[in-house]
C-alpha cells in the first residue's frame, strides 16, 4: 500500500513537472513572438502575423549614433569676460547651456539626440539620422542674441524681454517671426516706437542686422519681424529665440559624421557575430552537460528575450556598439553562472545523492560563487556608469542591465527548469557526462 502511495505521489510530481515545462515553453514562445511581431496594438494581431510591428522589440530599441548613423560634435565651453568679472558659477552655466541645446534639438524634432558633459568643460552632442549636419550645428551652437536699437543707435531692449517666439505669416502671407513680449517689454517697446515714428529702428540678431523697419505707429502688442525668410529659416530663428541664448561661449573642438549605411553594416555584423557566438555556446553546453546544457540554452534564450525587452522599454537606453559588447559580456556571465551550478550538481551526483537532491544542494552550494562574481561585475558597471562618458556609459548600461538579468535568470529560471527536468528524467548520465555509474543507484532510490 505504501509502495502504491509512493508511486502515486511520484506520478503526480512527474505530471506537474511536465505541465510546468510545457507552460514554460509556451511562455518562451510567446516572448519570442512578441519580440519579433509586437503586440498587435491598434490592429488585429492575426492579420499578416509575419509582418513586424512598430512596437516589436527590434523596431522599438533606440539605436545609438554608431549603429543608426548621424553626426556628433564636441564643444569646449568657457565664460565670457563679463561672466568672469561677475564670478559666475561655471557648473550652473554649463548645465544651463546643455539644457538650451537639448531644448533646441527636441523642438526641432530630434527626440533621440543626446547632450552630455565631457570632463569638466566639454559638451558632446550626438544626433542620429541627420540629413543636413551643418544646419543642425548652426541651430544648436548659435547664441541667438536679439538686440533692439533706437533710431540714434542706442540699445534699449534685448531678448530677455521676449516671452515667446514663433514662425508666422504677415499681412502679405510671407513668412515672418512673431514675438510676444513680456508686460515690461511691451511698454518699453511701445514707448520707444512712439518716440521714433517716421524713423528706422534696427534689430540685430547675433550682431548682424536682422531688419531695419520704418516705424509708422506705436506698437504695444505683438511684434512681427519681417524680412527675406523662408518658412524653415523663420522657424529656425524663432526656435533659437524661444529656447534662449546660450549662457556660455562655445568652441567647436571635434566634428564627425557616420553614414547610415556604415551604421547598418556595423549592426548587422554585430548581430550575426552574436548569434554565431550564442549558437556555439549552446552547442558546447549541450555536448558537455547534456540535459543540463539544454536547460542552460533554454534559460539563455529567455535571458536574451528579457534583456532586449528591458533595453526596449527602459527609457534613456540606446543600443550602441559598446552596448552590444556589454550585452555579449552579460551573456557570458549568464553561461558562467550555469557552469558553476552544473559543476556543483555533478559533484553531488558523484557523491551518491539522488538526482533531485543533487540539483537542490548543487544550486545551494553554487549561490555564493554566483553572487560574488555577479556583484563584483555590478560594482564595476556602476563605477563606469558614474564616471564614464559617451561609449563607456553605453557599455556600462547594458552590462549592468545584463548582469542583473543573468543573475536572476541563473537563480530562478535555470533552477525552475532543471528541477522539473529532474522530476521527469531520472538518469543522472543524461544530465551530466561522466555520471553513468550513478544510474543504477538512482533507480534504487526511485
Amino acid at each position: 500500500m505504501k509502495v502504491n502511495n509512493r508511486r502515486s505521489v511520484k506520478l503526480k510530481k512527474k505530471t506537474s513537472a511536465v505541465i510546468a515545462l510545457c507552460a514554460a515553453l509556451v511562455v518562451t514562445l510567446l516572448l519570442g513572438a512578441v519580440a519579433v511581431y509586437g503586440l498587435g496594438t491598434g490592429s488585429n494581431p492575426l492579420i499578416r502575423p509575419w509582418v513586424p510591428r512598430p512596437n516589436a522589440w527590434p523596431e522599438s530599441i533606440a539605436l545609438g549614433l554608431d549603429l543608426k548613423g548621424g553626426v556628433y560634435v564636441e564643444y569646449e565651453a568657457s565664460l565670457s569676460p563679463e561672466q568672469v568679472a561677475g564670478e559666475a558659477d561655471f557648473n550652473t552655466l554649463l548645465s544651463s547651456t546643455m539644457d538650451v541645446m537639448g531644448r533646441r534639438l527636441t523642438d526641432k524634432g530630434f527626440a533621440e539626440a543626446t547632450v552630455s558633459q565631457i570632463g569638466s568643460a566639454g559638451i558632446r552632442v550626438e544626433i542620429p539620422e541627420v540629413t543636413d549636419p551643418q544646419a543642425v550645428l548652426d541651430l544648436i551652437g548659435t547664441p541667438a542674441r536679439l538686440e533692439f536699437y533706437d533710431a540714434d543707435g542706442n540699445l534699449f531692449m534685448d531678448g530677455s524681454y521676449v516671452q515667446s517666439a514663433s514662425p508666422a505669416y504677415d499681412e502679405r502671407m510671407l513668412p515672418c517671426i512673431q514675438l510676444n513680449l513680456t508686460a515690461e517689454g511691451q511698454k518699453l517697446f511701445g514707448d520707444m516706437t512712439s518716440k521714433n515714428i517716421g524713423r528706422t529702428m534696427p534689430i540685430y540678431l547675433d550682431g548682424e542686422l536682422l531688419m531695419n523697419p520704418m516705424v509708422e505707429s506705436a506698437i504695444y502688442g505683438t511684434v512681427q519681424i519681417t524680412g527675406d525668410y523662408t518658412t524653415e529659416t523663420a522657424s529656425d530663428v524663432a526656435l533659437q529665440l524661444q529656447s534662449g541664448a546660450l549662457p556660455m561661449e562655445l568652441r567647436q573642438d571635434k566634428l564627425d559624421t557616420i553614414s547610415a549605411t556604415l551604421g547598418q553594416d556595423a549592426l548587422s555584423t554585430s548581430v550575426l557575430a552574436a548569434m554565431i557566438g550564442i549558437a556555439l555556446v549552446m552547442l558546447i553546453m549541450i555536448i558537455r552537460y547534456r540535459l543540463c546544457g539544454v536547460v542552460a540554452s533554454w534559460a539563455l534564450v529567455i535571458y536574451v528575450l528579457i534583456l532586449f525587452m528591458l533595453i526596449a522599454v527602459v527609457p534613456g537606453i540606446q543600443l550602441t556598439l559598446p552596448g552590444i559588447a556589454g550585452v555579449i559580456l552579460g551573456i557570458g556571465m549568464a553561461v558562467d553562472a550555469n557552469v558553476i551550478i552544473f559543476e556543483r550538481v555533478r559533484e553531488e551526483i558523484r557523491a551518491g545523492r539522488p538526482l533531485i537532491h543533487a540539483v537542490r544542494i548543487g544550486f545551494k552550494n553554487a549561490m555564493s560563487a554566483v553572487l560574488d562574481a555577479n556583484v563584483t561585475t555590478i560594482i564595476a558597471a556602476i563605477v563606469l556608469l558614474a564616471f564614464g562618458t559617451g561609449s563607456v556609459r553605453g557599455f556600462a548600461t547594458t552590462l549592468l542591465l545584463g548582469v542583473i538579468t543573468s543573475m536572476i535568470s541563473a537563480i530562478s529560471v535555470s533552477r525552475f527548469l532543471l528541477t522539473r527536468f529532474a522530476r521527469v528524467v531520472h538518469k543522472p548520465s543524461l544530465f551530466i557526462s561522466g555520471t553513468a555509474a550513478q544510474d543504477e543507484s538512482q533507480k534504487e532510490a526511485n
